[in-house]
C-alpha cells in the first residue's frame, strides 16, 4: 500500500505534538517518503471565551503566536530549513523548558537552527503568517472539527488524532519508520476504527 498524502498538525506548547513530530522528522531523517504539510494549530484558541476577540487579533495574546509565526514564515520561505527549526523549536519548550513567548527566546532558537532570524522576523511582521494561522484553524477546527494536536489530516477531510506516548528512540532513530508506516497504514485501511485506547498505561 502507497502511504498517503497528510497534514500533520502542531503546537509546540503540546508534549504528544512533539513525540509524534519528532518521529515523523526521524522516520523522514531514516528515508523514508512522505508527503506530508505541517500545519500550524493554535490551541490558544480553543480557550477564547465567547464574546473575547480570536487569539490572532488580541494584542494580548501575540505571545502565544510567537512561535507558530516563525515556523510558518521558514516554512514558507526557507523551506529547507523547515526541519531543523521545527524540532530545534520543539525541543527549546519541553527539553530546556523555554516558553517561546518572547522575540528573543524564538531569536535565539532560530540561530541555533542556521538560519537567517532577522529574515524570518522581517516576515513574521507582514503579518503573512499570523494570517495562515488564523485561516488554518478556521479551516480545520471549522470544517473537520479538529481540537488538539497532533492530528493527522489524510486528503484533506479525514481528520485523526493520535497520541504517542512517547518519541522517537534514541539509539534506533529508524525504528520510526515503522511507527509512522504503521499508523498511516492504520489510518487508511481502517476508516471505521474510531477510537481505540489503552485505559491503562505500561510505563
Amino acid at each position: 500500500m502507497t502511504l498517503p498524502s497528510f497534514a500533520l498538525l502542531y503546537d509546540y506548547r503540546c508534549p504528544f505534538a512533539r513525540s509524534m513530530h519528532e518521529h515523523v522528522l526521524a522516520a523522514m531523517g531514516a528515508g523514508l517518503e512522505l508527503d506530508v504539510t505541517f500545519e500550524p494549530f493554535t490551541l490558544s484558541q480553543g480557550h477564547v471565551a465567547p464574546g473575547h476577540p480570536d487569539v490572532w487579533d488580541d494584542p494580548a495574546k501575540h505571545s502565544a503566536l510567537l512561535a507558530l509565526e516563525a515556523s510558518v514564515a521558514v516554512r514558507d520561505a526557507l523551506p529547507d530549513s523547515f526541519a531543523q527549526v521545527h524540532a530545534a523549536l520543539f525541543d527549546a519548550r519541553h527539553a530546556h523548558g523555554i516558553s517561546l513567548s518572547t522575540a528573543e527566546q524564538v531569536n535565539d532558537v532560530l540561530i541555533s537552527a542556521g538560519v537567517d532570524a532577522t529574515k524570518v522576523f522581517e516576515i513574521v511582521a507582514t503579518g503573512e503568517p499570523r494570517a495562515v494561522i488564523a485561516e488554518r484553524w478556521h479551516h480545520y477546527h471549522d470544517e473537520l472539527d479538529v481540537f488538539g494536536v497532533p492530528t493527522f489530516v489524510l486528503d484533506d477531510q479525514d481528520a485523526i488524532f493520535v497520541r504517542l506516548m512517547s518519541g522517537p528512540d534514541e539509539d534506533d532513530l529508524a525504528s520510526s519508520v515503522g511507527v509512522i508506516t504503521r499508523l498511516l497504514r492504520l489510518m487508511g485501511e481502517e476508516s471505521e476504527l474510531n477510537e481505540f485506547k489503552h485505559t491503562r498505561l505500561t510505563r
